[in-house]
């Protein structure tokens, strides 16, 4: 296989942004009543100083920034110095590969939130993200936060309602007509999830010259997709499930307060049963849950760690629930079942990607280029142009189109 096989990821999703950043963490939370509960805290400072010291301005943001609405949203747009209404209704976004969030969907609290993802985001919309730090590709049906530092988020369609896939001009039909079968957008992004790997480029992926080998990487795709989704979005099902016998459950209660230490977490492998703190005790859990790390760390430590109190946590984002909430531990159940569905397909799709980088016959930047499928056109690096939703701007200002 030759590097003109191997084409960046920008040559097949051509328009990406940067990752939504929110630049404070107060705005982000563990559950809802906990960011209404904050800016509520906020509002309650009527002092300027104060109200400032709690906000944790930036260089992007202060008390009198004045941006616009957020796509979609119908949050205030005066300067937060005299904000008096009521919390805006906290939005679920990803946050990272195994989490989720609510947050406070105010540009004005938010450094980089990237508008223009916000304004393609619906039930159709999938984001497929580049996180240097991960291992592989990720996908949500949700607003992607949480990245780190150099990610990039590439939507599956440049507009709302699935329309204008962000794909290569000519890709779906160059494909379909090499394969002699239709290909379609997800089929595409499936293909990525499974093989798209790490490069000093950011990530490359290989189109295999022949559709069996075509069918098996995307249906591998499409097992780790349907995991990732958690059953959000128009695109996934029912959220996938152990089989009876495996599926995790709480054998001995949790005893935790969020305003507590970080639990001790233990593994015992002989009868599968994390053990969390002096009594905690869940059971099965599959192996692959309890090895799972991300960025060097156990994923299980970190989800504890954004729930416990964190003692050097200020201001705003000191403030939580003040008992531990249910819905906690259902949230902790359903990672562990997760991470255990997707241990083993990740592992088929590795196998898979390096077998097929053995192989010859793959659709490489030559053949795209004799097809006029490469190099994109400029247009399709850009963001498209969408007026479906009405944006309010500045202190209540609309756009004159």
């Amino acid at each position: 296989m030759s590097d003109d096989d191997l084409l960046p990821l920008h040559a097949v999703l051509p328009w990406s942004v940067p990752a939504p950043r929110a630049g404070r963490d107060w705005p982000l939370a563990t559950d809802p009543g906990t960011a209404r509960a904050r800016w509520t805290a906020l509002l309650a400072a009527r002092e300027e100083d104060a109200r400032a010291a709690l906000f944790v301005p930036s260089r992007a943001r202060t008390l009198h920034t004045a941006v616009a609405q957020l796509p979609g949203q119908s949050t205030g747009t005066g300067r937060l110095a005299r904000e008096s209404g009521p919390a805006p209704e906290p939005v679920r976004v990803a946050f990272g590969p195994y989490e989720e969030r609510f947050l406070l969907p105010d540009h004005r609290l938010l450094d980089a939130p990237r508008p223009e993802l916000w304004r393609v985001a619906d039930a159709s919309q999938l984001f497929l993200v580049h996180d240097p730090r991960a291992a592989a590709l990720t996908v949500t049906a949700l607003l992607p936060f949480g990245a780190g530092a150099g990610s990039r988020v590439h939507p599956l369609f440049r507009r709302p309602g699935g329309r204008e896939p962000n794909l290569a001009p000519g890709l779906l039909a160059h494909l379909a007509d090499r394969y002699g079968r239709p290909v379609a957008p997800l089929d595409v992004l499936d293909w990525l999830l499974a093989t798209a790997r790490p490069a000093q480029r950011g990530r490359e992926v290989r189109l295999p010259g022949t559709y069996e080998e075509w069918a098996a990487g995307a249906a591998l795709g499409r097992g780790l997709r349907e995991i990732a989704l958690r059953g959000h979005g128009a695109h996934a099902g029912p959220r996938p499930r152990l089989p009876g016998g495996r599926r995790p459950w709480v054998r001995e209660a949790l005893d935790l307060a969020p305003r507590g230490a970080l639990p001790v977490l233990s593994y015992e492998a002989g009868d599968q049963a994390l053990r969390v703190g002096a009594a905690g005790v869940l059971a099965p859990v599959a192996p692959a849950a309890w090895d799972a790390h991300s960025e060097g760390e156990r994923v299980l430590t970190r989800w504890f760690r954004a729930r416990v109190a964190d003692p050097a946590a200020e201001g705003l984002a000191a403030i939580g629930p003040r008992a531990w909430p249910r819905e906690w531990t259902s949230d902790l159940l359903a990672l562990l079942t997760d991470l255990a569905l997707h241990a083993e397909p990740a592992a088929h799709c590795a196998e898979f990607a390096a077998e097929g980088e053995k192989k010859g016959d793959a659709i490489g930047g030559a053949d795209l280029r004799a097809a006029g499928v490469l190099p994109v056109p400029a247009a399709a690096r850009r963001p498209a142009t969408v007026l479906e939703t009405r944006e309010e701007g500045p202190e209540g200002q609309f756009a004159l189109l």
